[in-house]
């Protein structure tokens, strides 16, 4: 049969299989199953673990050995094959079917590779593992359920966060789960009464200097294009982010469409309303399609798919929001040492 991270957790509740493949290249998903099913199998009763990692195929021959050779005390076992390629070979596909064949109660195969291609898919020993077990394929999550899953992550761990807090969190950790894993371990800590805000994940990541970016997002809404060209320097001679400074913007830029398309101001900390007020006076001014492609452009640079200099792009994205014209080359701004 086959698994998805989502089902894993419903699947071992109802019974353990005697064979799991769990395949990908997301290490904190993959460890995460590994560790699920473990746990289950220990209160199945398989009290002991053997690992086995396949760097060559003469280590086949030690993971035979160790199905062949019964415990000292008679304990279920489970034997934990680990690849270091998704193609075993022709010695390890033979080595994990007959294991499959041989169909011992008291031995668990739990095999972990990287991520399966379209061939590799194919081979025998894998569908051996979807006719007598689980294979779990492990996917990256993408910029578009990252949000989810993250709010998801902090409702286990009782957190409750806002909107803004998650689209930062996810502007910062988009294709490393790992470090969104860690972050939301420190907002635990920092946030004890359990309740997260921007100002909370990016007092998690940043001293006190890069709280700036929020003056940021209120010096293009006031139209200060001086103050605001001169804060984005500062940023980054700091060393701070590209994102942080990025979400700020997009930040002021969303606040603005959003307040011109209901005829008020949204909700905003008191501090910010009047320069909200200042940019909706200009906003008929301002290029919303174009501000949204250069933010667009900023976020691809930032993330190595587009080439050019993201800083000298979130120059020309505030100056802009500022309704200044477009800067041919972008303003003289700083750069980290």
């Amino acid at each position: 049969m086959k698994l998805t991270s989502e089902s894993l957790t419903a699947h071992l509740a109802q019974r353990l299989l005697p064979a799991y493949l769990i395949s990908g290249d997301e290490p904190l998903l993959a460890g995460e199953a590994a560790d699920a099913v473990r746990a289950r199998a220990r209160a199945a009763g398989f009290a002991e673990r053997e690992v086995h990692f396949i760097e060559r195929s003469g280590d086949w021959d030690d993971v035979r050995a160790a199905a062949a050779n019964l415990s000292l005390f008679g304990s279920r076992r489970v034997l934990e094959v680990r690849l270091v390629s998704a193609r075993p070979g022709a010695a390890g596909s033979a080595v994990l079917l007959a294991l499959l064949e041989a169909a011992d109660p008291d031995l668990l195969l739990l095999v972990l590779a990287p991520r399966l291609d379209r061939d590799a898919q194919a081979a025998e020993w894998v569908r051996a593992i979807e006719r007598r077990g689980a294979w779990l394929p492990v996917w990256p999550v993408d910029a578009e359920r990252l949000a989810g899953w993250l709010r998801e992550r902090c409702r286990r761990l009782g957190l409750e966060t806002t909107d803004e807090a998650l689209e930062l969190l996810a502007a910062r950790t988009e294709g490393n789960l790992l470090a969104a894993h860690q972050e939301l371990g420190k907002l635990a800590w920092l946030a004890p009464s359990g309740k997260i805000d921007a100002e909370t994940v990016l007092a998690s990541v940043a001293d006190s200097s890069r709280f700036d970016v929020f003056q940021l997002g209120e010096a293009v809404l006031a139209g200060d294009t001086a103050r605001a060209l001169r804060m984005l320097a500062g940023l980054r001679a700091e060393g701070t982010e590209a994102t942080l400074a990025l979400w700020a913007l997009t930040r002021s830029l969303r606040d603005v469409w959003t307040a011109q398309l209901s005829g008020a101001a949204p909700p905003a900390w008191q501090r910010r309303s009047a320069a909200l007020v200042r940019a909706l006076q200009r906003a008929p001014r301002l290029p919303f399609a174009a501000l949204a492609a250069r933010a667009v452009r900023v976020d691809r640079m930032i993330k190595g798919r587009l080439i050019g200099d993201a800083w000298e792009e979130l120059a020309l994205l505030a100056a802009e929001l500022c309704a200044q014209p477009p800067l041919a080359h972008g303003p003289p701004v700083a750069r980290a040492s």
